[in-house]
């Protein structure tokens, strides 16, 4: 009998204990989706700050109403010189990096590591926000900068699907300097999406201690 009784309490003991393991999991997902939650908040209100910019520069049509925005080429001074608003349409890279005739390429390549980007963000809840900030820049940079280029072109008339030009329009003074063959006075323009993946980059570089590699979130 005393066995039995203890046998019991046992059995009553290890169901609590594994009521609670069950309850703290829970917790723990609901708390890891609620970060992965505000994460994506987070990437997407950057591409839709990326995209307000490029399309008050570009111009826009709503039904009656009409925004014409600039003429490529045209340049505000914001801070005299040294800051400028200056519109430039980029069919290559980051900072107006040529690509050669690979236009299609590029844009189906941006496409897929904004995908792996995004895959890898879903999968960062448990990881300090600061390193998580890296990778959300990173995607939202990539995502914005595929927009232009997939459909912009479609979209304003200019080009085919995948054949869109990237809007740039940051322009600041810099000394002088040589980048790949190609002198420049001022620092190339470019725009909030190359700004996202820049600060992505060095963030990364920062904190990819925290970072668990693709082969650690596949187990």
């Amino acid at each position: 009998m005393p066995r039995g009784r203890f046998t019991v309490g046992a059995l009553r003991t290890v169901l609590t204990a594994l009521s609670r393991s069950i309850k703290r999991r829970r917790w723990k997902n609901n708390q890891r989706g609620t970060v992965v939650r505000r994460d994506w908040l987070l990437a997407f209100g950057l591409v839709a700050l990326d995209q307000l910019s490029k399309i008050l520069v570009k111009g826009f049509r709503i039904g009656a109403f009409v925004h014409h925005g600039m003429v490529p080429g045209q340049s505000i001074p914001i801070l005299g010189e040294w800051v400028r608003i200056t519109f430039v349409e980029n069919p290559g890279i980051a900072f107006g990096l040529p690509v050669g005739g690979a236009k299609v390429l590029l844009t189906l390549f941006s496409f897929a590591v904004s995908m792996m980007l995004g895959w890898y963000l879903r999968h960062l809840g448990g990881v300090p926000f600061r390193a998580r900030l890296g990778v959300i820049f990173l995607f939202a940079g990539a995502m914005g900068n595929f927009i232009d280029r997939a459909f912009y072109g479609v979209l304003y008339g200019e080009a085919p699907l995948l054949h869109g030009q990237v809007v740039d329009f940051i322009d600041v003074e810099f000394p002088d300097f040589t980048l790949f063959g190609r002198v420049y006075t001022r620092w190339p323009t470019f725009n909030i999406a190359d700004s996202c993946i820049t600060l992505g980059i060095l963030l990364t570089l920062l904190f990819h201690r925290y970072l668990p590699s693709v082969r650690q979130l596949r187990r």
